[in-house]
Protein backbone atom coordinates (compact mmCIF):
# COMPACT_ATOMS: atom_id res chain seq x y z
CA UNK A 1 0.00 0.00 0.00
CA UNK A 2 1.54 3.74 -1.03
CA UNK A 3 0.20 5.44 1.57
CA UNK A 4 2.44 5.84 5.42
CA UNK A 5 1.94 7.09 8.46
CA UNK A 6 3.96 9.99 9.52
CA UNK A 7 4.51 11.73 13.02
CA UNK A 8 4.59 15.73 12.76
CA UNK A 9 6.83 17.39 15.07
CA UNK A 10 6.94 21.36 16.41
CA UNK A 11 10.17 22.69 14.84
CA UNK A 12 10.22 25.34 17.90
CA UNK A 13 9.87 22.37 21.37
CA UNK A 14 10.62 19.55 19.17
CA UNK A 15 7.54 17.75 20.45
CA UNK A 16 5.74 15.25 18.62
CA UNK A 17 1.98 16.15 18.35
CA UNK A 18 0.06 15.28 15.20
CA UNK A 19 0.29 11.67 13.21
CA UNK A 20 -1.12 12.08 9.54
CA UNK A 21 -0.91 9.54 6.50
CA UNK A 22 0.70 10.67 3.19
CA UNK A 23 1.10 8.90 -0.24
CA UNK A 24 4.57 8.41 -1.05
CA UNK A 25 4.50 8.09 -4.38
CA UNK A 26 2.80 11.23 -4.94
CA UNK A 27 4.92 12.95 -2.29
CA UNK A 28 8.30 11.83 -1.93
CA UNK A 29 9.45 14.40 0.40
CA UNK A 30 8.87 15.54 3.78
CA UNK A 31 5.63 17.42 4.58
CA UNK A 32 5.54 20.50 6.22
CA UNK A 33 2.12 22.09 8.04
CA UNK A 34 1.53 25.34 9.69
CA UNK A 35 -0.50 23.41 12.76
CA UNK A 36 -1.33 24.87 16.75
CA UNK A 37 1.93 23.43 19.16
CA UNK A 38 -0.16 22.81 22.77
CA UNK A 39 3.50 22.94 24.42
CA UNK A 40 4.55 26.58 23.11
CA UNK A 41 0.54 27.34 22.67
CA UNK A 42 1.18 29.00 19.23
CA UNK A 43 1.00 28.18 15.70
CA UNK A 44 4.48 26.72 14.32
CA UNK A 45 5.72 24.80 11.55
CA UNK A 46 5.14 21.04 12.01
CA UNK A 47 7.51 18.92 10.06
CA UNK A 48 7.61 15.34 9.38
CA UNK A 49 9.49 12.99 11.35
CA UNK A 50 10.87 9.59 10.78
Amino acid sequence: MPRDNVILQCTECKERNYTTTKNKKNTPDRLEFKKYCRRCRTHTVHKENK
